[in-house]
């Protein structure tokens, strides 16, 4: 109970601390000018509104029509798969739908928290595993906004984290069950599945390589990663319930310029790209360093199954051509911190996030106001 409480905490006092100035309506904070909207800034953050107008209407086309007036095709919210938006709707009715997005986002912070210290737990001695998990309570930046905002992130990290942790413990069907769930969250979870053949087919050929041919097995056993197949049948069940909804299986496939995988790789650095824009983007570099050098770390500590999910993630972001880029990245983003877990914990480190925390607070708030949807009447959204 005191791990549960300590989770709770660590993950709802950094995104009530963000919130606070938006809920007091300041003009300002540290001199970045802020909305004075209220909680209506958070709650218009993106994606958010557009998961409300999936979990209010389900995908009914006619329904959006009376939702919103946003400029974009019905045929778009196809691209928030549903899970996300199914859980605000339960909550609805306690909470109203606003604010049981909100919840939902809060419920899924403190679940992928609570599984990230499980994860580094294998990793960190004891009086280490606190700090670690604070630190990713905190850090990257992206993704204590993501925590603390309307978006499926939290609830897709989560379900990775629990998956790589169960599919670890040799506890497949677990694995197989957050692996389906992440997979009804967001579309890249594919790729968790995709990581797990790679080190499947590794590991037993590896197995093979060893044996002498004459003592080779007929069975290898696989049936026991069989659970795994819940992932692409959970997006087989997405498919399926866009059919009844939509009339369209491939409705995410037609719901239009959401898929921002582009080839060659390093798309990213045409700033005339849609969601592009800018040529401001030295900082993308470090993001390919740190990812490629965990990689490297993760194989180097022989931590294959992370090692795949991280090296197959990885190599899908460097077609991605999206100015958010942290966002996509931040599935990985936990892995990460097993691969550098030998230098998070030293001193140096230690003062130097120190230096940070405050820029990570004010960046959290200067994005947050700057990136809400402009919504003149709440009124069907609530």
């Amino acid at each position: 109970m005191k791990k549960i409480i300590v989770v709770c905490a660590l993950s709802l006092i950094p995104t009530f601390l963000v919130w606070t100035p938006f809920a007091l309506k300041l003009p300002s904070f540290w001199n970045i000018p802020l909305p004075t909207k209220g909680m209506a800034t958070i709650v218009a953050n993106y994606d958010g509104p557009l998961y409300l107008v999936v979990s209010k209407s389900l995908y009914n086309k006619e329904i959006i029509k009376g939702l919103t007036n946003f400029p974009l095709s019905t045929e778009y919210y196809a691209a928030h798969l549903p899970l996300y938006p199914l859980l605000i709707r339960t909550f609805s009715y306690l909470l109203g739908y606003p604010y049981a997005m909100l919840f939902v986002t809060l419920l899924s912070s403190i679940l992928a928290i609570f599984f990230f210290q499980k994860l580094i737990s294998r990793y960190l001695s004891n009086r280490n595993i606190l700090w670690a998990t604070a630190l990713f309570s905190l850090f990257p930046a992206r993704w204590l906004i993501v925590r603390s905002v309307g978006s499926a992130e939290p609830l897709f990290t989560a379900s990775i984290i629990a998956s790589i942790y169960y599919f670890q413990q040799k506890k497949y069907l677990k694995a197989g069950i957050w692996g389906a769930l992440a997979q009804m969250t967001k579309s890249p979870a594919i790729l968790l599945f995709i990581s797990y053949l790679g080190f499947i087919i590794f590991k037993e050929v590896r197995k093979l390589a060893l044996k002498e041919i004459g003592k080779v097995k007929t069975s290898t056993n696989l049936f026991r990663y069989f659970p795994i197949i819940l992932i692409p049948l959970a997006l087989l069940g997405v498919f399926t319930f866009y059919k009844i909804q939509t009339g369209d299986f491939l409705a995410y496939f037609h719901s239009g310029d959401n898929i921002h995988l582009f080839f060659p790789p390093f798309q990213i650095f045409n700033y005339a790209a849609p969601w592009v824009g800018t040529f401001w983007l030295e900082e993308i570099t470090f993001i390919y360093l740190i990812g490629a050098l965990g990689l490297i770390k993760l194989i180097q500590k022989k931590e294959w199954v992370m090692a795949w999910f991280t090296g197959v993630f990885f190599a899908s972001t460097l077609f991605v051509a999206h100015r958010d880029l942290m966002r996509y990245f931040l599935p990985v983003v936990p892995f990460l911190y097993v691969a550098f877990s030998d230098l998070i914990t030293k001193k140096e480190f230690k003062i130097a996030f120190l230096v940070i925390i405050i820029p990570i607070y004010l960046f959290s708030l200067a994005f947050i106001s700057q990136n809400a949807m402009p919504i003149a009447n709440w009124g069907p959204l609530l």
